[in-house]
């Protein structure tokens, strides 16, 4: 009877699915996660004025060290990974950082910052580990939902196109985003099984066919991608390491933590697995991992995917083997561009389209977690989610209300999901404090006993 009430982990391989249905869902979590992942390097080369072949380097080592990160994460050793089912990719809170350092000090410094920023995360993971305590379920049920908040403003502007698209909001981009959206809807509505599991991935598919027949698909990257792709350490040279863009790292590195652990802290709860001290140490450390490769191999830092966890949700596949496909496949298509630049044929407006089902599907599950964990009849925990997801979400869309404020302090508070965390775990503390954060939550114990 003791042990009815402890969480039940999911299992790490599902042996009665069919390996074509492993290899779709990883499909689907590459493809959610894509478009994440190849605009950072486009953001950085254009900055930095790289050249094409630079271009074409970035993009392919970036997605290869993202398969090798996701794997690092989800095989869970007793020394590094929190095997859970989470996919890895370069950190957005990076990309300003980087272009400074660049222009400043030149390519091989920011390198040199990424690998210092990797050892020290490696270094005190364990000291991170204990981060947990600052964590309890009001903090994660806000964070959460921030996260999924925060990121429905980028979903809607891919389905209007892009940015600085020139049809921005066109009513051809308007009507593949909200047809993807609703194709997704109705599959989930009316299928089941392992079709309703992949509905995002068939609704990109289709999306991608008929916006090829509005002529909305440019085969251009595909006609001159090469079949082949090496791999070269330390490509724009040796790096090197100045103290102000190390300390700048740092800071981008334990941003990225906050965020990682607020993902964490929800995929426990969607796989009904109690996260530990350990394993964010674990955890953490794979990321520490994860951020060195992307130093030594000139490519980003990395950490957690929001959209991936969505997609969990809504796919309800929690097994870690079709993360394993997913990260496979992205070392694959590291190596050979060619199979890269087919990727890169889904329009902005389709992905944006299925982009807006996954994000809501990580504020539904934000929202869940507080409903179930939560007391929500305190003052204080209406406080404390009240004002982290009002803060999260007035950032992200009023970017420029700390436009006047230092470089070093804009990396903390310029992001909407760090800016709602910090709230969050800071107004806990005040109404709460430590040892009583528990006191929020819904006594489940007292009304089962009851």
């Amino acid at each position: 009877m003791g042990h009815q009430n402890q969480p039940r982990q999911e299992p790490v391989f599902n042996k009665n699915r069919h390996p074509l249905q492993t290899f779709s869902l990883g499909l689907q979590h590459v493809l959610a996660m894509y478009a994440g992942a190849v605009i950072v390097p486009l953001i950085v080369a254009r900055a930095l004025g790289l050249t094409t072949e630079q271009l074409t380097y970035l993009i392919s080592i970036d997605l290869l060290a993202c398969g090798v990160a996701t794997l690092l994460q989800v095989w869970g050793n007793r020394f590094f990974g929190i095997g859970l089912p989470v996919m890895l990719g370069c950190a957005f809170q990076a990309v300003s950082p980087m272009i400074a350092i660049g222009l400043n000090d030149g390519v091989s410094a920011i390198y040199g910052a990424i690998i210092a920023s990797g050892i020290f995360v490696i270094v005190f993971s364990g000291l991170f580990g204990k981060l947990i305590a600052f964590f309890p379920p009001v903090v994660t049920g806000s964070v959460v939902t921030i996260i999924g908040v925060t990121l429905i403003p980028v979903a809607l502007t891919d389905l209007g196109g892009g940015n600085g698209a020139a049809d921005f909001g066109s009513p051809t981009n308007l009507m593949l985003g909200f047809g993807v959206l609703l194709f997704i809807i109705v599959m989930s509505r009316f299928t089941t099984g392992f079709i309703r599991s992949i509905s995002v991935l068939v609704g990109l598919i289709v999306g991608t066919t008929a916006a090829a027949i509005f002529g909305h698909v440019d085969l251009g990257p595909l006609r001159e991608a090469s079949w082949f792709h090496a791999v070269q350490p330390f490509y724009f040279g040796k790096p090197t390491f100045h103290i102000s863009a190390i300390l700048t790292m740092i800071l981008v590195a334990i941003v990225s933590i906050t965020e990682s652990t607020g993902v964490f802290m929800a995929l426990g709860k969607i796989v009904n697995k109690d996260i530990t001290s350990k394993d964010l140490t674990r955890g953490y450390r794979a990321e520490g991992i994860a951020i060195v490769i992307g130093g030594l191999f000139n490519s980003f830092p990395y950490t957690t995917y929001s959209q991936n966890v969505g997609l969990i949700q809504m796919s309800r596949v929690k097994t870690r083997d079709v993360i394993v496909v997913a990260g496979g496949l992205l070392v694959v298509i590291g190596f050979i561009p060619k199979i890269a630049a087919l990727t890169q044929l889904i329009p902005s407006s389709v992905l944006g389209g299925a982009m807006v089902a996954l994000f809501g599907m990580v504020v539904s599950s934000g929202i869940r977690m507080l409903g179930d964990q939560v007391d929500l009849n305190r003052y204080e925990n209406l406080f404390v989610i009240a004002c982290s997801v009002g803060m999260g979400l007035g950032v992200t869309v009023v970017p420029d209300i700390f436009a006047q404020l230092p470089d070093w302090a804009r990396i903390l508070v310029d992001n909407g999901i760090i800016a709602g965390s910090v709230t969050a775990i800071a107004l806990n503390l005040l109404f709460n404090g430590l040892k009583g954060s528990r006191a929020g939550q819904v006594h489940a114990d007292e009304s089962h006993a009851s």
